[in-house]
């Protein structure tokens, strides 16, 4: 038997974090079940959040996960327990990565979009603008924030120097269940894997709802139902 999670205060009345148990699931499954979750992160008096909408899972078994590479000191919140954060460089930028169920398992955080509600104001929008501005530093869309795991760190304010290795906390960073969910879930082939290293997997899912404004729309012109990509309920089965 699991000795029980240690109790936290909340950052305020009624938040809900998701426990550590949550994370502690097959990384597919987690990857659907984060989606419509939002990521919160207190900078200075405001709380950042994203509602994620675009997620990837990785194995420690397949080519295209980092884990695969072997266990590293830097790699370590991989080999963990599931809720660990994971944090890496990629093109200049940071990314976001939770850890999963099994050793070298883990879930990409691939984008999300701006999430404003009495928690997360108007205030808090704005400073996400400031952190990650558009060209000639005008202020960038909103759905265009976090379209990509380098904008959606840079928009929330996270760095690897920070995060990468630790646990959530509630009082600074956390995932909280608000009560989203989508309705339908794309699943397809994930985003930049090189050739010969099980770029073919299925292992991205999107909220349907949101496809224009992930990191790349599963839904383009050109792409077929059932060759490039598959339609989920939330229930997980295939439509």
């Amino acid at each position: 038997m699991k000795p029980a999670e240690p109790t936290l205060s909340l950052p305020w009345p009624g938040a809900r974090p998701l426990p550590d148990t949550f994370f502690d699931r097959d990384a597919q499954l987690l990857a659907r079940e984060l989606l419509g979750k939002v990521i919160r992160h207190r900078v200075g008096a405001l709380w950042l959040s994203a509602r994620i909408i675009e997620t990837e899972a990785y194995y420690l078994v397949e080519k295209g996960s980092h884990a695969s590479l072997g266990y590293t000191e830097k790699r370590k919140a991989l080999f963990a327990d599931g809720g660990h954060i994971y944090m890496y460089y990629a093109r200049g930028g940071d990314s976001l990565n939770f850890s999963a169920h099994g050793p070298g398992n883990a879930v990409l955080i691939k984008s999300a979009h701006p999430w404003v509600d009495a928690i997360s104001g108007p205030d808090a929008l704005a400073a996400m603008q400031r952190n990650n501005p558009g060209s000639l530093d005008q202020p960038r869309a909103p759905e265009r924030l976090c379209a990509g795991q380098t904008l959606l760190c840079k928009a929330l304010g996270l760095k690897v120097a920070d995060w990468d290795a630790r646990r959530f906390d509630p009082q600074q960073l956390f995932v909280e269940d608000v009560g989203e969910r989508p309705h339908v879930i794309i699943q397809c082939a994930r985003l930049g894997i090189p050739k010969g290293r099980d770029e073919h997997l299925p292992y991205r899912f999107v909220d349907a709802t949101y496809a224009r404004h992930c990191t790349r729309n599963p839904l383009r012109r050109g792409q077929v139902e059932g060759r490039d990509y598959r339609l989920l309920s939330v229930s997980g089965a295939e439509r």
